[in-house]
């Protein structure tokens, strides 16, 4: 297909004519493209797997034998679901765990009608550049639209699913508690968690195995592309807006704390139930759904590159069977690691008094780190014993993804090194607050939150550095930009424990929950409970020790949620960049054109990179506001309505709208800022193509630092107030209070702001390939002044939702 540049005019920015020349031939079937295709990655065609054999068989049967394996991995989250809904449980605990689920029903529903308002934009984009620039059929069009419904499917069913386990294990866990030993407590949310996270991978593999292996490969870019897309948008809107709605609710519900000297899950607090609700929308539908879309993301950005970058059809298919082989190894090291884990774990603890809960976590992610890179050799050396005609390649590419596994446990430690409650920086905050109120505990916490991001920034470029220096060694014989596949395997590695990585997530809103169960069921008030509970189930209850409990674990559980957070951004990150590169080789022609515009002498890029950054703090601010404007709504609320006199529990039509509070302004500030960030890539994917890649880069520094300050500063602020509930035993002081005051301020930093950028990162890199190459196909077929018009429509657009984000949304009393 060709393209006539006679219109092309450099203007603006100055894109010159040979730019557009270079560019418009490599996505118009130049450089790496067949000469007859068009549409960049969306066209890019898969190459037979049946074609080369793997240990005597070809690798289209291999991948085949891998769904039986993901099948298993879904009957393994299965049968943990079945033993959880099973396990014995009071009825009083039951009935508020059931409650919770029926909100947090309420909620997705909510959010789902949400999620396919915004489709509406992804669809009109796809159908104006696939359908009417490009003039491809209908089928392929309607293709890459129903794969990105299928993406987005995916996201919010496994986070449906992940609200139904732990809601059944939240109450599960606070009976357990009643049997006086902790290792139960302990194993409950962690079966949970697994459940999860077998059960989220499994079907991620499942979804990309079937386009690989099923769609004709002239129709899985498309599918990839749009299955990546809608996957991506979906964890964008529920990571956003489940962030939103919990620390309303968290931050309302705490609050009342301080105003009425009231204790923590009070029944007779409105906002309980609500932040409940929120623990499960924001910390289980989120990383749910965000590690799902990231586990998907990373392997389309690296089937993108093997595609673009590799020219051997035999080294294409010996690359993506490798890196499907590889997925499916670290699923069984995933399961392994946990039954080993759990037999170390209980002949340790099964009869124990007291224990540590975050020493078998701990173990577990180290476990399973150990086995995934053992196994990540063994296989390697089998699958691809000779690649490329290098016999020793498969112990080097073998090294490169371990060092992203061995990330995946390493910065967890260094994440605990600031956020746990052992952790010194932590105790820090306590001593600050104590002397100098919740002010010097606020410091501390900056403090802890700016030092995180040395130690894991460093982490992370050393091992990248590992994987580069290593990517040196032959792979540049085999592809273009072999460092670039490096930090893609990296981040591929990151992932590598997946399921661990999701089930020490998930562990914290099981245990957030279980406290609040608790509470609210009033168990200790039921009459003749102690009786009822030795002649029902055998205990003998000591109601101040479960307690105690409880909340013991709720510090492992809040340490465990903050190490996942810094894994997942890393990898948002690092695979950010293959996605970039995928993006510079189109623009570059394959790095042989135009790649002196990637530098600083480049002003375009200088402004991009100077752009990205003021993105990424407006962002911060947008969805902090969302969640301070809807948590003062909530607490005036609150203040007028809660009864403490003559009543037991909260009447369910003020919790109803305390949830309702919630849902609106996590609405209302998803829809500024999705919609803002949407029209903002289109914008400077318009304006000029060297300014968005230097905007891209932009948005994923900045975005890692900002996003591991704010965890692991919500972090310390977390568990500094868990160390005096729980071992200095001083609720309802003065210390008390300033140490709730330091939590409110980290619940929007921890798991708002930080936590949403992982996903909003993601989605403006791959939906940036989409905008690029529609704004250099308009450039390039109907002149650069339309592109530049266009840019700045979009931009006006985005600001104006900025703007709303900025004065739409404040907190509107007598000073305002």
């Amino acid at each position: 297909m060709s393209v006539s540049l006679d219109t092309a005019k450099s203007t603006g920015l100055g894109i010159s004519k040979k730019f557009l020349a270079a560019a418009a031939a490599l996505l118009a079937g130049g450089g790496l493209l067949p000469a007859q295709e068009a549409g960049g990655e969306a066209n890019l065609k898969l190459p037979d797997l049946s074609k080369v054999s793997f240990l005597g068989i070809n690798g289209h049967q291999l991948l085949l034998y891998g769904i039986v394996i993901c099948v298993f991995g879904l009957l393994f989250g299965l049968a943990i679901f079945t033993r959880l809904k099973n396990m014995p449980v009071h009825r009083s605990m039951r009935e508020i765990s059931e409650l919770i689920y029926e909100t947090c029903k309420t909620y997705l529903i909510t959010q789902g009608k949400f999620l396919l308002l915004l489709e509406i934009f992804i669809a009109a984009v796809i159908v104006l550049y696939f359908g009417v620039l490009l003039k491809m059929e209908a089928v392929r069009v309607a293709i890459i639209i129903l794969f990105s419904l299928v993406g987005i499917a995916g996201s919010y069913g496994v986070a449906w699913f992940g609200i139904r386990v732990n809601t059944f294990a939240n109450s599960r866990t606070a009976f357990a508690s009643l049997r006086g030993k902790p290792f139960p407590i302990y194993h409950t949310p962690l079966e949970a968690g697994m459940s999860i996270g077998m059960m989220l991978i499994s079907v991620e593999l499942i979804m990309m195995l079937f386009i690989l292996l099923f769609v004709p490969g002239d129709y899985a870019g498309p599918c990839f592309i749009g299955f990546a897309i809608g996957e991506s948008l979906g964890a964008a809107a529920l990571r956003i807006a489940g962030g939103i709605f919990t620390k309303i609710a968290d931050i309302g519900s705490d609050l009342m704390k301080i105003v009425f000297k009231i204790k923590e899950d009070d029944a007779r607090n409105p906002g309980v139930i609500a932040d409940c609700t929120g623990d499960n929308a924001g910390d289980s539908v989120g990383p749910s759904a965000d590690g799902f879309e990231t586990y998907g993301v990373t392997g389309v950005a690296l089937i993108t590159f093997i595609l673009l970058a590799v020219k051997n059809p035999t080294l294409q298919v010996q690359l993506l069977v490798w890196i499907f082989v590889m997925r499916l190894v670290m699923l069984i090291a995933s399961a392994a690691a946990y039954f080993i884990n759990g037999v170390i774990a209980k002949a340790k603890y099964g009869n124990a008094d007291k224990m540590n809960y975050e020493a078998p976590l701990t173990s577990l992610v180290w476990i399973t780190s150990f086995v995934s890179i053992g196994l990540t050799f063994v296989v390697s050396k089998l699958i691809i014993p000779e690649i490329g005609g290098d016999t020793s390649q498969w112990w080097k590419l073998g090294t490169i993804i371990s060092c992203g596994t061995l990330a995946g446990a390493i910065i967890p430690e260094l994440v605990k090194v600031f956020t746990s409650t052992e952790s010194r920086h932590v105790k820090e905050v306590v001593t600050s607050a104590e002397e100098g109120g919740a002010s010097l505990g606020i410091l501390s916490g900056f403090v802890a939150g700016n030092f995180s991001a040395y130690y894991i920034g460093l982490a992370m470029v050393l091992l990248m550095s590992m994987g580069y220096l290593i990517s040196n060694m032959g792979l540049g014989g085999m592809m273009l930009a072999p460092a670039v596949f490096a930090f893609g395997l990296v981040a591929f590695g990151f992932l590598g424990m997946g399921p661990v990585t999701i089930a020490v997530d998930s562990y914290g809103p099981v245990t957030d929950n279980a406290q609040s169960v608790y509470e609210l069921s009033l168990i200790e008030q039921v009459p003749n409970i102690k009786a009822e509970l030795k002649k029902d189930y055998d205990i003998d209850v000591n109601f101040e020790y479960a307690k105690e409990m409880l909340e013991a674990n709720d510090g492992a559980g809040n340490t465990f949620k903050a190490t996942a957070k810094p894994v997942l951004i890393g990898t948002a990150v690092v695979g950010a960049t293959t996605m970039i590169f995928s993006i510079i080789m189109a623009l570059t022609n394959g790095l042989t054109t135009n790649v002196n515009h990637l530098s600083l002498l480049h002003a375009p890029f200088v402004l991009g990179l100077i752009t990205g950054g003021a993105m990424i703090y407006w962002f911060t601010g947008a969805s902090t506001q969302a969640v301070t404007t809807g948590a003062y709504r909530a607490v005036e609320f609150i203040k007028a309505n809660i009864k403490l006199e003559g009543v037991t529990k909260a009447s369910v039509e003020d919790s109803k709208k305390v949830v309702e509070i919630c849902t609106k302004y996590a609405q209302k500030g998803m829809l500024n800022i999705f919609i803002a960030v949407f029209f903002a890539t289109l914008a400077f994917a318009f304006l000029e193509p060297f300014f968005f890649i230097g905007y891209l880069f932009s948005i994923a520094i900045f975005g890692l630092y900002q996003a591991i300050f704010m965890a692991n500063a919500g972090g310390a602020w977390d568990n500094a107030k868990k160390i005096v509930e729980v071992e200095l035993k001083q609720k309802g002081t003065p210390l008390h209070d300033a140490t709730v005051v330091g939590d409110t301020v980290g619940d929007p930093f921890k798991d708002t702001s930080s936590v949403a950028l992982n996903p909003v990162i993601k989605f403006t890199t791959l939906f940036g390939l989409l905008a690029v190459e529609l704004a250099v196909r308009l450039t390039a077929t109907q002149g650069s002044a339309l592109t530049h018009i266009l840019s700045a429509a979009f931009f006006v657009v985005s600001f104006t939702f900025v703007y709303r984000s900025f004065y739409a949304m404040r907190i509107r009393g007598s000073a305002a």
